[in-house]
């Protein structure tokens, strides 16, 4: 039997939002508050505790990742299940685009070291060009594609990909210096599968169903708004965190990692360098000295320091002075 004419894709009206879908987003974005502002804290030195070192916070980290991207391919499929509308898509596409755009323009100035190359946003972007063919294939196949796309590093993962022109795939042996990385493998993976998801839910009629439900609390109302102007929350809470800790500090709030002195007497060139390398990626002038200190304290008895002034340091010199450093980062006394 064959379905009777309709109009356009681009002529007809969307399919009703599904609200479940932004609650879903909102509590991806309450995690990813508490993450960063965790972050924060240690950053400025308020805690002792430093998120992106510690091994919990990282794997928290990268289950709120996964839920962004597992609800992009969600919402790739319920905002083209009665048709491709391109105005919408595009639109879309391009606003992502150009915030990515933005995140690596802005943490090139103020952190070239460890700029976001291929964050976040920049596999969304790809992710929703990538995933138009999964949008119409069987859930089935889709589910064992994000299988495979998610197990490529480990299988492919070579020294042939390292430098700059590769790391976005994902596959380069050695993880550059970022502070934020989602390249297109693995993560292209919780993408497809958050397509499969909604693809079996939607052949079943079951996103119709959930249409209908609406957040009655104020909790959950909040969540929602959230979740559908996710992109500004993500691009704005962060200068917002910065700018108030930064206050904290102007203030004289107390810090679990007390600021020094503003000279340290004796102090060498190592710590010198490392002080105003630290300075430039933003970080308060007090909370980087002590940190390097603590790192030169460790590092005496050796000649790292002065390796490191000459730009010939070892891979072994190098793996010390890291574990230095996340010693001295997490409060370790030296």
């Amino acid at each position: 039997m064959t379905e009777p004419a309709s109009a356009p894709a681009a002529d007809r009206p969307a399919a009703p939002r599904v609200a479940l879908v932004d609650v879903a987003r909102g509590l991806a974005l309450a995690a990813m508050f508490v993450f960063h502002f965790t972050w924060d804290l240690g950053h400025f030195g308020f805690i002792t505790l430093q998120a992106g070192l510690d091994p919990g916070w990282r794997l928290f980290s990268r289950l709120i990742a996964g839920s962004f991207l597992v609800l992009v391919g969600i919402g790739l499929v319920l905002s083209t299940r009665d048709g491709l509308r391109p105005g919408p898509y595009l639109r879309r596409l391009v606003t992502i685009a150009l915030a990515a755009l933005a995140v690596t323009l802005a943490t090139r100035w103020m952190d070239p070291e460890t700029f976001v190359y291929f964050g976040i946003l920049h596999c969304i972007a790809a992710s929703s060009i990538l995933a138009l063919p999964a949008l119409r294939a069987p859930p089935w196949w889709t589910a064992f594609i994000a299988a495979l796309v998610m197990a490529a590093p480990a299988i492919l993962r070579s020294p042939a990909y390292e430098g700059p022109l590769w790391w976005w795939t994902g596959l380069s042996a050695r993880v550059p210096q970022t502070s934020d990385y989602e390249p297109i493998l693995p993560w292209f993976g919780c993408v497809l599968a958050g397509v499969a998801l909604a693809r079996f839910a939607v052949d079943r009629g079951w996103d119709r169903q959930l249409a209908a439900w609406r957040p009655t609390g104020p909790l959950t109302r909040l969540l929602e708004r959230g979740g559908r102007h996710s992109l500004t929350v993500y691009l704005v809470h962060q200068p917002v965190f910065f700018g108030l800790l930064s206050l904290a500090v102007a203030a004289g709030v107390p810090r679990a990692i007390p600021p020094l002195p503003d000279e340290i007497p004796s102090v060498g060139g190592f710590v010198a360098a490392c002080t105003r390398t630290c300075q430039e990626t933003g970080v308060d002038r007090a909370f980087c000295l002590a940190t390097c200190a603590c790192v030169d304290q460790r590092l005496a008895g050796s000649d790292i320091g002065e390796r490191a002034l000459r730009n010939a340091m070892t891979a072994a010199d190098q793996s010390r002075l890291k574990d230095a450093a996340i010693a001295c980062r997490a409060g370790g006394a030296p």
